[in-house]
């Protein structure tokens, strides 16, 4: 093969890799509810024992046991294009409420993402005490800090 040749493979070997770079990552994150395992799940029947043994172990469970449990289901698809940040596709949650007293099924709720907020975080940090070093006082900070007269007595 002529030089022509190899340089003309390489191009179109660089410009499918380039291609394929561009192209857009989808990627899953969560827990996955069956429709048909879901429909199981009767209002005032089912426990939750049997939820968990039906759709697996909860994302998160309710924060406040006094008002009852709630296992919450969540997932979320989300895609990537090249090195830009991942965008928010779909969001899930499917949310099964229990009676506090005879830990039966009370509501079951879905929220997608048109439920959602977003939530603005505060941009403050804590300020901390010492000295903030430049890069030349961390390189050089220790010279002149030790002898070599001390030999460890």
């Amino acid at each position: 093969m002529s030089i022509r040749r190899y340089g003309a493979a390489l191009a179109a070997l660089t410009f499918l890799m380039l291609l394929n770079a561009c192209a857009p990552r989808e990627d899953f994150r969560g827990t996955s509810i069956d429709e048909d395992k879901l429909k199981q799940v009767v209002v005032g029947e089912t426990t939750d024992g049997q939820v968990a043994a039906l759709l697996g172990s909860p994302s998160t469970t309710s924060t406040f046991p006094d008002w009852g449990t709630t296992f919450y289901y969540i997932s979320g698809e989300t895609e990537a294009v090249a090195f830009l940040a991942p965008e928010v596709i779909d969001q899930q949650v499917v949310a099964i409420a229990f009676d506090k007293d005879s830990r039966k099924v009370k509501e079951i709720k879905r929220y997608g993402m048109k439920d959602g907020r977003q939530i603005a975080f505060a941009g403050r940090e804590t300020p901390t005490r010492g000295k903030e070093l430049t890069v030349l006082e961390q390189l050089f900070g220790n010279f002149g800090r030790f002898t070599g007269n001390n030999s460890g007595k």
